[in-house]
């Protein structure tokens, strides 16, 4: 592939936005729990995966600057944008829930950012690899925090499996877009930079049936409706309230520094 060419470094800064605005957007959900965890170190764990996240959303969204070429730099892009022009899927934007929807889904999320990054890894960018091997070291102890929720909720008390059925079965319908290949990222994994989506779900759902079978939650239905357009910039009504929480500082005194 080559760099220069508009296509090119229009499907590569795409991408690069989607993977900068999964992890910021889930991770400004995550900081919600700050205080509110249902013990202090859970407290303490859920604010330091937040703060992954923002981690690697900067990585990823100063890189997403660097390849637009426009002098945007990631600030830019996280305050300065409305909603239908981030690209984050839209599991990542749902309200935080109750503690067992939290832990379903960033159990699911940290699955496939698992596969994901690990991928990535091998991608012909240096600097892509770079950063998605940082994240996913982070990712690895995300994904073993949350499985081990996932087995003592899930194989628990008649409640605890009660709320964590409940969880998957509400948030099962925004996990199939996770492995869409859009039409622009077949100029990405044709040339090396970045692996199929679809080829990804085999791998995730192995991972995730296992864990789940083990802590008694049986997966729900395959056939049923699957939402579907985060990456076009289709998103709930959650991401416009969470936005207007998010930016209201930035915007309110662009250009401030402290």
């Amino acid at each position: 592939m080559n760099e220069n060419h508009d296509g090119a470094r229009l499907a590569l800064f795409n991408y690069l936005l989607g993977l900068g605005d999964d992890l910021l957007i889930l991770g400004h959900r995550l900081s919600e729990w700050c205080g509110h965890a249902p013990v202090i170190e859970e407290d303490i764990a859920l604010s330091n995966i937040a703060l992954d996240c923002l981690g690697g959303a900067n990585a990823f969204l100063q890189f997403a600057g660097e390849t637009e070429g426009l002098g945007r730099s990631e600030d830019d892009l996280a305050f300065f944008r409305d909603a239908i022009q981030f690209k984050n899927y839209q599991i990542t934007e749902l309200p935080i829930g109750d503690f067992a929807f939290t832990i379903i889904r960033q159990f699911l999320f940290s699955s496939y950012n698992f596969i994901l990054f690990g991928e990535l890894q091998k991608s012909r960018s240096a600097k892509l690899a770079s950063i998605a091997a940082k994240s996913y070291k982070e990712v690895k102890y995300h994904l073993r925090h949350t499985g081990e929720w996932v087995l003592r909720l899930g194989d628990g008390t008649e409640e605890s499996h009660f709320r964590m059925q409940r969880a998957l079965d509400d948030i099962w319908i925004y996990t199939g877009e996770l492995f869409l290949d859009e039409g622009t990222d077949s100029i990405l994994f044709e040339s090396g930079y970045v692996p199929e989506s679809r080829l990804l779900k085999p791998l995730w759902q192995e991972r995730v049936e296992d864990l789940l079978s083990r802590a008694t939650l049986p997966l729900p239905v395959e056939d049923q409706y699957l939402a579907r357009g985060g990456r076009k910039g289709n998103h709930t009504e959650y991401l416009g309230h969470l936005l207007s929480e998010m930016q209201i500082l930035a915007r309110s005194y662009p250009g401030a520094k402290w």
